[in-house]
């Protein structure tokens, strides 16, 4: 991070589906958030007004498994603003101030409009040096990526996402199955059902994408 200045980052913004019909979830989300990505985030996430939580970010990693937990939770439209912020940063999101913050509003207003409730919009900054207008190709192939990771996972049942758990703390098919108390045979249908390789994939391939956006100027 530059001491003074302008930084290039990334702000995703999150939305409640239907709140005023639900009750608050944004409690839950923040919990799931900080064990996922934790100090991952420059800024961590947080409640900013109403049922909104976000997070600002120049880890590419942090931001597809953060899309991952909240796709997880379900009900939360996502936005992702790539831009710059004013630096010196804040100590909260609430307080940061940039391109980056302008770009995640008007995501998360086009996610509404969006196959998987989930945009991506960038804006350049004429200081930064080879920056591009946002929008274009670079950032359509990284939302595409996104809006298909999340079309895989979103149908994932809860007894799949217990499966990947399991076998994110340990690959052993055998110790799933013993864990589940299930054959082997039902791991692999189970896993097979949960999407687990093309949800692996496609992590890689939007992580790929974004590092691009965030680091292209």
């Amino acid at each position: 991070m530059k001491s003074s200045g302008l930084t290039k980052v990334a702000v995703l913004t999150a939305d409640q589906r239907g709140s005023r019909r639900a009750h608050d979830r944004v409690p839950e989300a923040l919990a799931l958030l900080d064990r996922q990505v934790g100090d991952r985030a420059i800024l961590r996430f947080d409640r900013t007004v109403g049922d909104e939580i976000q997070a600002l970010t120049d880890d590419p990693a942090c931001l597809v498994e953060a899309v991952l937990a909240l796709t997880r939770l379900g009900g939360w439209r996502i936005g992702i603003g790539i831009g710059t912020v004013e630096t010196p940063l804040p100590t909260s999101t609430r307080e940061a101030r940039g391109r980056a913050y302008v770009a995640a509003r008007e995501a998360v207003e086009l996610a509404r409009t969006s196959p998987t409730d989930l945009a991506v919009v960038r804006h350049a900054d004429p200081e930064i040096v080879g920056a591009v207008p946002y929008g274009g190709d670079q950032v359509r192939h990284a939302e595409t990526a996104l809006i298909l990771l999340r079309s895989v996972v979103a149908r994932r049942t809860p007894e799949g996402w217990e499966l990947m758990d399991l076998l994110d703390a340990d690959p052993s098919g055998k110790h799933a199955a013993a864990s589940l108390g299930i054959s082997p045979s039902a791991v692999s249908q189970r896993l097979a059902r949960s999407g687990r390789e093309e949800s692996r994939r496609g992590a890689e391939l939007a992580t790929h994408l974004l590092a691009g956006l965030i680091g292209g100027g």
